[in-house]
């Protein structure tokens, strides 16, 4: 199936305009289940209920409502929220172009393909200016009603946006107490060093898969087929012990991995 653009914007580059499509460049594949009433397995649905009596509200009657730290309800209404926000747009700004490493991968969000809309010459153009300058655009743009800043840059050939988490989203290292504990001595930095080196290897995406959906969709087909499934037993965790051991155990494990 031909991949379906999401959104459609025009970077602005100067004097140069670049329509663009967007693509999703990750796809959710989380198993979703459906809640089921466990006497007769009928769909169940969640509904909005007061508490106090039990009643069921009905979507009409709910408001959005903000607790202040003194404990006071702020009501917002729907028409006030709307009013705030921002303007529909299809303009892509580019602000800045950065050095690759300006940007924490911590600000990182979600990668979208941009593709060529009617303009094929203005988009080659662009990727050839991203291609030359080593650079990454640093871009704002408003979307389905929300603002974005995102991060242009090219991946193999393509250009891809990467949107950026706003800066109240980012834990800063300020914020987190530094671990303390005894020194390492030089014959565990060396064996650590080692280990590192007999981990070495390069990056083939194909051997990270989410391990658990892959085993629920298994039990998912079996039980389909009418078989009886075993379940395995939880293999309880190794407290934690010498360090000089369990480097040298680890070196031989990454050794042993590697010659085979």
């Amino acid at each position: 199936m031909a991949a379906r653009s999401i959104w459609k914007g025009v970077i602005g580059l100067g004097d140069l305009s670049v329509p663009v499509k967007f693509y999703a460049a990750v796809e959710e594949k989380r198993v979703h289940f459906r809640l089921l009433h466990e006497k007769d397995h009928t769909p169940v649905k969640q509904e909005m209920v007061n508490p106090e009596s039990g009643a069921v509200v009905p979507s009409e009657e709910i408001r959005h409502g903000y607790e202040t730290d003194d404990g006071r309800m702020i009501i917002l209404t729907d028409r006030e929220l709307e009013s705030l926000e921002p303007e529909p747009s299809r303009d892509i700004e580019i602000l800045a172009f950065l050095p690759d490493s300006a940007v924490d991968h911590r600000w990182y969000d979600r990668p979208y393909f941009l593709g060529p809309d009617d303009a094929p010459e203005s988009y080659s153009a662009l990727a050839a200016a991203l291609d030359s300058g080593g650079t990454v655009g640093l871009a704002r743009w408003t979307m389905r009603n929300k603002e974005y800043f995102g991060v242009l840059r090219l991946q193999g050939g393509y250009p891809v946006m990467i949107t950026l988490r706003y800066e109240e989203e980012v834990v800063t290292l300020s914020e987190l107490e530094i671990p303390t504990g005894r020194e390492v001595n030089r014959k565990e930095l060396a064996m650590a060093e080692q280990l590192v080196d007999a981990m070495a290897d390069s990056f083939d995406l194909s051997a990270y898969r989410d391990e658990y959906r892959e085993r629920v969709m298994e039990l998912i087909a079996a039980k389909a087929e009418g078989k009886v499934v075993e379940l395995r037993k939880a293999v309880p965790k190794k407290a934690g012990g010498d360090l000089k051991k369990a480097l040298q155990a680890s070196l031989k494990a990454a050794r042993e991995r590697k010659s085979a």
